[in-house]
C-alpha cells in the first residue's frame, strides 16, 4: 500500500461496517487516474473480440464499438462540438446510445441525458437549462426537438432509428414472439417530418477521429444528470470523469467473483437514468461485459433473450424482480438460474421479493442506496451471507457517512437514533449546473453531501432509510417533484388548489396521489383531471389517483401541509 493509500485508509479503521464486507472487498479503492474515455479504450484493447453490445440478437464487439465511437466522435467534431459543449442524448437503450455517450466524451464534451418519453414542455425546459449545441435523438421525438424556438433549439439535431442497429434480416422479425415483435416494431420506428434533421446512420460512416485529438482530463465534467435534487426544483447535477470512474471502480470492488470479460449484464434499466447509466454504461464496460440492451423492460423480451444469452448480472428495481420471478414460477421452460448477481435500487426492496427471487434463481438479490448526486451508488448490502434484507446496507469502499441533526447538520446524533444521512467520497458530485446557492445548501464546505434522507444506523453500521426530509416522490425508480404536478393541476380552470404526495405501495416505492379543491360550482372528475395532467407531464408523473377535499390543511403562513394531506389519505 502506498503512503497516499495508507493515509486514505487510516480514517476508515475501526468502522464497524468493514466487518460486514464480503471477502476480498477492500476498505478503499485505488484512486482513479483514468477517464471514462480511457476506461473504454482499455476494454477495447483487452476484450476486442468479445461482444460489447447485443440488441435483439445483433452483436457488436468491443473492437467494433471502439471503431464506431471514433467515427461518431469525428462526425460530432465536424458538426462543431468542442470540449465543454453540451451534447444532449434523448434515446432509449440501444447500441447508438452507447456509441453516442462515449463519442461525446471522447471530444471532451459534456453529455446530458434525457428521458425520451418526456413531453415537449419538459424537454424544452431542460434544454433551456443546459443549452446543448447538438442533440442526438430517437426519431420518434425528433420533431419535438426540431419544434423548439430558435433560442432553445440546438444547432444540429441527429435523428436515430433504432432498427438501423440490426441486420436486415433481424429488422424484419426482431427474433421475438409475434405479439412482442409487433409491439417492438411499432415502438422502435418512426418517420420524422421536420426538415434539417441529420441521419445518425449516415453521420457515422465517415472517417475516424485523429488519434492525437485532445482527450478530456480526469476532473473535466463528463455528465449533466438532470434531477429533482433535494429541494424539488429541476436542476442538473455536475458529475466529473473522476466521479463516474470512481463509482464504476467501487462497484467493481464490491462484487467478489466477477468474471471479467465473461459477465452478461441485462440493461433493462434506462441508461438515461443515473442508476442504469453507471451499472450498464460504465461499470459493465469496465469489466468487458456483454451488455444486452432492451429499449424498455418487457418480460417476454427478457425471457426470449435469456434463451440464447443467459444473464449473469441484473441491475433492477423491485417490480422487475417480481415480474420475472412470477414468470419463472408460472411458465414452463423459464430458467433464470444463470443470474448470480442482482442489485436493486431506486426504491425500497421488500423482503418477500428477495426471498422469492433467490428461490427461483439461486443467486443473490441485494439492495443498495444512492442518488444522482453520488454518481449514483454510495451504499450497498454485502454480496454474501452478511447481507441484511430490509436495510440499504453499508458504505461502499472509500465512502464515509455521518448521521446528523437535520436542523443542525454539524451535530452528529447518537448511534441508533434517526437523523439526516451525510455522505462523503470520490463519487460525490461537483454541484448543480449554474446553481451556486442550491449547491451550497447540500454540499457542505468539508465535502459532505446532505442527502435529505432520514436514516438510522445500527451499531454494526447497517443503514435503514425511514423517512425523507425532502418531499420528492419516488415512483418506478424516478423522482417526481410534487410542486411540478401541483402547478399543472392548478392550470385546470376548475381546480382551485392541489397537493401531491406519495403513498406507499406493497411492492415497494410510491404512487403519485393528488388531493384537489374544486372551484365553486365545478364538478369533480378525477379521470378528466388525470387526462389533463397527462397532456403536460410524462406518464410516471401523472397521479394514479386524484381525490377531492373541501379544503387543504395549511400552515399559519398559508403553505399547504403535504404531510398532513398524506396522513389523511393514508387513513382514508
Amino acid at each position: 500500500m502506498t503512503n497516499d493509500q495508507a493515509e486514505e485508509a487510516a480514517p476508515l479503521q475501526g468502522r464497524p461496517w468493514l466487518n460486514a464486507y464480503a471477502d476480498g472487498v477492500p476498505p478503499v479503492i485505488e484512486p482513479v487516474t483514468e477517464t471514462l474515455v480511457d476506461l473504454l479504450a482499455a476494454s477495447v484493447q483487452r476484450y476486442g473480440d468479445h461482444v460489447a453490445c447485443e440488441f435483439f440478437g445483433a452483436e457488436t464487439t468491443y473492437a467494433e464499438l471502439g471503431e464506431q465511437v471514433s467515427r461518431a466522435a469525428n462526425a460530432l467534431r465536424r458538426l462543431g462540438v468542442e470540449a465543454g459543449d453540451r451534447v444532449a442524448l434523448i434515446l432509449p437503450n440501444c447500441p447508438q446510445h452507447v456509441v453516442a455517450f462515449y463519442a461525446a466524451l471522447r471530444l471532451g464534451a459534456i453529455v446530458v441525458e434525457h428521458n425520451p418519453l418526456y413531453t415537449a414542455r419538459e424537454l424544452r425546459h431542460q434544454f433551456e437549462v443546459h443549452e446543448a449545441v447538438v442533440a442526438i435523438v430517437w426519431d420518434k421525438v425528433a420533431d419535438v426537438v426540431a419544434g423548439f424556438p430558435r433560442d432553445v433549439a440546438p444547432a444540429a439535431i441527429v435523428s436515430v432509428s433504432l432498427p438501423d442497429a440490426l441486420p436486415w434480416t433481424k429488422r424484419l422479425a426482431l427474433r421475438l414472439p409475434i405479439p412482442a415483435a409487433r409491439r417492438s416494431r411499432e415502438a422502435m420506428t418512426a418517420t420524422p417530418s421536420a426538415r434539417g434533421l441529420i441521419s445518425w446512420a449516415q453521420l457515422v460512416k465517415g472517417r475516424r477521429l485523429p488519434r492525437k485529438w485532445p482527450a478530456p482530463a480526469l476532473d473535466d465534467i463528463a455528465l449533466l444528470q438532470l434531477t429533482s435534487g433535494t429541494t424539488g426544483t429541476p436542476k442538473a447535477a455536475v458529475l466529473s470523469h473522476r466521479n463516474l470512474r470512481s463509482n464504476a471502480a467501487q462497484g467493481r470492488a464490491w462484487v467478489p467473483g466477477l468474471r471479467e470479460g465473461d459477465e452478461v449484464f441485462y440493461a433493462v434499466l434506462p441508461m438515461f437514468h443515473a442508476y442504469g447509466l453507471t451499472l450498464c454504461l460504465t461499470f459493465a464496460v469496465s469489466i468487458g461485459a456483454r451488455i444486452v440492451l432492451f429499449p424498455k423492460f418487457d418480460v417476454d423480451m427478457v425471457l426470449t433473450a435469456a434463451r440464447t444469452s443467459p444473464p449473469t448480472f441484473l441491475p433492477g428495481v423491485p417490480p422487475i424482480y417480481d415480474a420475472l420471478a412470477r414468470a419463472a414460477t408460472t411458465r414452463k421452460g423459464v430458467d433464470l438460474t444463470s443470474i448470480r448477481f442482482a442489485i436493486s435500487g431506486a426504491m425500497s426492496l421488500p423482503v418477500a421479493t428477495v426471498a422469492r427471487w433467490e428461490e427461483v434463481t439461486g443467486g443473490l438479490l441485494v439492495e443498495g442506496y444512492g442518488m444522482t448526486e453520488t454518481s449514483p451508488v454510495a451504499l450497498g448490502n454485502p454480496i454474501g451471507p452478511s447481507r441484511r434484507p430490509g436495510t440499504v446496507g453499508v458504505p461502499f469502499p472509500s465512502t464515509e457517512i455521518r448521521v446528523v441533526d437535520p436542523d443542525e447538520p454539524t451535530r452528529d446524533v447518537p448511534v441508533g437514533e434517526p437523523g439526516e444521512l451525510l455522505i462523503r467520497g470520490p463519487q460525490v458530485f461537483q454541484g448543480y449546473w449554474h446553481r451556486p446557492d442550491e449547491t451550497a445548501a447540500v454540499l457542505l464546505a468539508d465535502g459532505w453531501l446532505r442527502t435529505g434522507d432520514i436514516v438510522t444506523v445500527s451499531e454494526d453500521g447497517f443503514v435503514t432509510v425511514i423517512d425523507r426530509v425532502k418531499e420528492i416522490i419516488i415512483t418506478g425508480g424516478f423522482n417526481v417533484s410534487p410542486t411540478e404536478v401541483e402547478l399543472v393541476l392548478m392550470q385546470h380552470p376548475d381546480v382551485e388548489a392541489a397537493a401531491v404526495v406519495g403513498l406507499p405501495r406493497s411492492s415497494g416505492g410510491e404512487d403519485v396521489v393528488a388531493a384537489v379543491v374544486m372551484r365553486e360550482g365545478a364538478r369533480f372528475d378525477g379521470g378528466a383531471l388525470r387526462e389533463f395532467a397527462r397532456a403536460h407531464v410524462t406518464a410516471y408523473k401523472v397521479p394514479k389517483r386524484i381525490v377531492e377535499l373541501d379544503e387543504l390543511p395549511r400552515s399559519q403562513i398559508g403553505k399547504v401541509l403535504r404531510k398532513t394531506v398524506r396522513d389523511r389519505l393514508l387513513e382514508a
